[in-house]
């Protein structure tokens, strides 16, 4: 085994989650090697587009809550130690027609742990924001305490940190295949072989490409997003990140920032996108403007102008919509993190903390018990062969 290309842990994928864990590992020392097939920040996996949302207030597992209030503070650290302004406290409005949803749980989890939070009706709504065209049966949790991050500046940071603190990133090169044994992984590489005593998996939307070693129940959708010429009612400042649950579907925005316009994208749909396929760029789709700029002009009319920029990027599903992180279930040595299907980038601060956590002690103080892989197979020491059809 060459000494140089000898390591602790290799992580393959240096997106959010990846990137983090190699910062978080190698500032304590571990010898730690980040692979990725291309030059992170970039555009082709799922962590591009400027902005991110990061919100505290969770649906579902109360874990997510706890999750998010860690990783907001791992944000703050980042940054200070980056120099890098990552986090915009620009409130979060989360919107929904009440006939749709109800955000009477996430109120009551959100105060049993001190999330600040306010539920507004809509003539509260519309006179906070009279940009806005509510209808009666809309109510609103605000989250005045969340915000937006900037994405590519955080994958960023965390190269500055991990680089800073000793690990290596191998950068422009495909994973091949991965060989794993009881106390060693080798990754092979377009760029030569790599070995290690543990491996981190974090491939993104770019799983499949990591088959046979490993199949995950993850599916990898083609989503849009696009920034439309905005009023001053919704510029930064004015304006806070929001989601919107309505008739017309789930959707996602941010304030138009520096004039750059109202940026929004669509949370549910999309098509199924599978690595080493064309990801067809915006306007491919006639839905693609359409279905962005119709719920614009329903309930935000003056945001609805015309299409400043439009952009393609990728999320990865789990059936629940849950994450995955887990060991490999026939090699213990390999850590997997996968599925954050949409809403994960906030966490991966926290995520890559956990990861570290694993690797190093093979434990972590924080709940993971909702992400575990088992949760898709009555026989987790069977699941590698049976999730090869989910």
């Amino acid at each position: 085994m060459a000494e140089h290309n000898s390591y602790d842990v290799i992580i393959v994928g240096a997106g959010s989650m990846g990137m983090s864990a190699g910062y978080y590992l190698a500032r304590r020392g571990v010898k730690t090697l980040l692979i990725d097939a291309f030059d992170p920040p970039h555009t082709l996996g799922s962590h591009h587009g400027e902005t991110r949302l990061i919100r505290h207030a969770y649906s579902g597992d109360p874990a997510y809550i706890d999750l998010a209030l860690r990783a907001d503070h791992l944000w703050q650290e980042a940054e200070q130690l980056s120099g890098i302004e990552l986090l915009v406290r620009s409130g979060v409005l989360n919107l929904a027609d009440s006939a749709v949803y109800s955000f009477s749980g996430r109120l009551a989890e959100a105060m049993k742990r001190k999330v600040q939070v306010q539920h507004l009706d809509a003539g509260e709504i519309r006179r906070r924001w009279p940009g806005l065209n509510i209808p009666e049966t809309f109510a609103a949790m605000y989250e005045p305490e969340a915000g937006y991050l900037y994405s590519e500046r955080c994958i960023s940071a965390y190269r500055q940190l991990a680089l800073g603190q000793g690990a290596e990133l191998l950068t422009n090169t495909s994973v091949v295949n991965i060989t794993a044994r009881e106390s060693s992984v080798t990754v092979h590489t377009t760029n030569g072989d790599y070995h290690g005593a543990s491996a981190i998996l974090s491939a993104g939307a770019w799983f499949g490409a990591l088959a046979p070693f490993v199949h995950l129940p993850i599916k990898a959708i083609r989503k849009v997003v696009g920034w439309f010429e905005s009023s001053p009612a919704f510029a930064a400042g004015n304006f806070p990140g929001f989601t919107l649950g309505a008739e017309e579907g789930g959707y996602y925005g941010f304030p138009s920032i520096a004039g750059a316009g109202l940026k929004i994208g669509r949370h549910d749909t999309g098509l199924e996108w599978k690595p080493g396929t064309l990801l067809a760029p915006f306007g491919s789709e006639a839905s693609d403007e359409q279905d962005l700029r119709r719920v614009l002009e329903t309930y935000m009319p003056g945001a609805a102008g015309r299409l400043l920029k439009g952009s393609v990027c990728k999320y990865e599903h789990t059936p629940d919509e849950d994450f995955i992180i887990d060991r490999h279930p026939l090699h213990s040595n390999v850590l997997v993190a996968g599925g954050f299907s949409g809403h994960g980038f906030k966490f991966s601060s926290v995520v890559g903390e956990i990861l570290a956590d694993l690797a190093t002690s093979g434990a972590t103080n924080h709940n993971i018990q909702p992400f575990a892989l088992s949760r898709f197979t009555p026989d987790h020491s069977q699941a590698g062969l049976i999730l090869e059809g989910i």
